[in-house]
């Protein structure tokens, strides 16, 4: 496993990678970018109109409680765009990651397996779904965990432990299922839970280093390219050939 993520990250900065990290790149910061400005208006939102609305609802009682409460959200406008785009990253990259799995999987299978069968392509309709069901199930993950931040750091390790799960799931499925149906996919990953978990693991804290992240995507799938060969057992494709040069010539 650590020989595969040594790959994977060497092959990160490779010329063939270059032009597929620099795409990620610009596509994660967009998304970002567009998630700052929905947060920062929806927070700014809240510390005006917001408590205008809930004045008028609650009565003039409450005006000092809500005024205390607009200005800490007035604060966390500010604050809420670094915190927002930091907590969804993985996210932010699980649906980046959709759009590039076939090139970065096609450069790690030519570079490391060539002569093996190579995947076959996955279709945008197939892929681009994933990106969009793992993104959504880690926000809704991370709001059900934001809670327990306040208590001592166990909200962290939380998080930590369940961005590995999320990510090694949804990068080990995209790389599987370039070789098998999507159920069949799925199927290899429940079997194969604790090794993928694992090596979720790898992909977690990598996706944990600032400004690093943003090619979490490629390492991410060329990863779990090298862990899918890897739990795939023996391939027919190589065996046959090693038999062949035992036999005797004629």
């Amino acid at each position: 496993m650590i020989e595969a993520a040594v790959r994977a990250l060497s092959q990160i900065l490779s010329p063939p990678m270059r032009s597929i990290l620099w795409r990620s790149i610009g596509l994660a910061l967009v998304l970002i970018a567009v998630l700052a400005i929905g947060l920062q208006r929806l927070l700014s939102w809240l510390a005006t109109s917001g408590e205008v609305w809930a004045e008028a609802a609650l009565g003039p009682s409450f005006q000092t409680p809500l005024d205390i409460l607009a200005w800490i959200i007035s604060i966390a406008a500010g604050l809420g765009v670094v915190f927002g785009a930091v907590l969804l990253m993985p996210a932010i990259t699980s649906l980046v990651a959709s759009f590039f799995v076939d090139e970065v999987a096609d450069h790690v299978e030519r570079e490391y397996y060539p002569a093996e069968r190579p995947g076959n392509a996955l279709p945008l309709g197939v892929a681009i779904p994933e990106g969009v069901k793992t993104s959504l199930l880690t926000i809704l993950v991370y709001l059900i965990v934001l809670p327990l931040v306040w208590f001592a750091g166990a909200g962290f390790i939380i998080f930590f432990l369940a961005t590995a799960w999320l990510l090694g799931r949804e990068y080990f499925e995209l790389a599987a299922m370039r070789f098998r149906p999507p159920q069949e996919a799925k199927a290899m990953r429940k079997d194969n839970a604790a090794a993928v978990f694992t090596a979720g693991l790898f992909i977690a804290a990598f996706v944990s280093i600032p400004i690093v992240n943003l090619a979490t995507p490629l390492f991410g799938m060329a990863f779990m390219v090298h862990m899918h060969k890897r739990l795939s057992g023996p391939r027919p494709e190589l065996i046959e050939p090693a038999r062949k040069k035992r036999l005797p010539v004629a």
